[in-house]
């Protein structure tokens, strides 16, 4: 395929607006994902600016950070994130929000978050679907359970009116979660493997049972062909609805 012709089929693909909130937490092996799976990702750093609306898109991501979702001071653009999350939920876009971007989902929803409330997930964690996720577009890619990646204290403590509660794990009960039929959030990261954990910083207060990141590199590995294999499969699914949502808008694949 020439030049011109890889061009234009990047044209045609459905362009997915990815919310990078923190230049350390960024999309990873998402794009690579997305792309293959013929959604064309966008890319934008929360501190940069972000668009002021969804035309063009059609579908959103909104990455984790260390963040509450309404702290502006720190996050001065995450009054325009609640403003995007609030169309895609308004417009029923598929949308994914992961740690943050969950948070963000139920905030502007309905739900509470609460900083410092849970216990602390950090590492390979086990996540387990309830029966609303066996025929979740999405979610049901975890199959009967998969290992996740976790790293917050920070937590959903009550989930938006009418929201569907879709997996668990054994300290926190809201893992993921559906808004209408496309807008879901997860506490978990699909986006990261277990040698990312490498970049990690080491407990700066560590408690009993905190493991140090050497130990929690060793125990992702022993999953993470499991924990690929079910992030993949989530991500290959939400790029699968978001293809369906351009079909039915095709103006929602012209750009910006």
């Amino acid at each position: 395929m020439d030049v011109a012709a890889r061009e234009r089929a990047a044209t045609d693909r459905p362009r997915v607006l990815v919310v990078q909130n923190v230049r350390s937490s960024g999309p990873r092996r998402l794009i690579g994902w997305l792309t293959d799976a013929g959604v064309d990702p966008h890319v934008v750093l929360g501190p940069a600016g972000l668009p002021a609306s969804l035309d063009g898109y059609s579908g959103l991501i909104m990455l984790g950070g260390g963040l509450m979702p309404d702290d502006d001071e720190e996050g001065p653009w995450l009054a325009a994130e609640r403003s995007l999350a609030a169309e895609a939920i308004e417009a029923d876009l598929p949308t994914l929000g992961i740690c943050l971007g969950a948070q963000i989902i139920a905030h502007v929803a309905g739900g509470t978050v609460k900083a410092k409330t849970g216990p602390k997930e950090r590492g390979a964690t086990d996540i387990r679907p309830l029966a609303a996720a066996t025929d979740d577009a999405v979610l049901s890619a975890i199959g009967t359970g998969a290992p996740m990646i976790e790293n917050h204290q920070d937590m959903i403590t009550e989930l938006p009116p009418g929201a569907v509660l879709l997996a668990s794990s054994a300290g926190v009960d809201n893992q993921a979660f559906r808004v209408g039929d496309h807008v879901r959030g997860v506490q978990f990261h699909p986006e990261v493997c277990a040698d990312d954990l490498w970049g990690w910083e080491e407990p700066t207060d560590p408690a009993p049972g905190d493991a140090s990141v050497a130990e929690l590199v060793a125990a992702a590995r022993l999953v993470d062909a499991e924990n690929t294999a079910a992030s993949r499969g989530m991500i290959t699914a939400f790029a699968a609805a978001v293809a369906a949502a351009a079909r039915r808008s095709p103006t929602d694949r012209e750009g910006e």
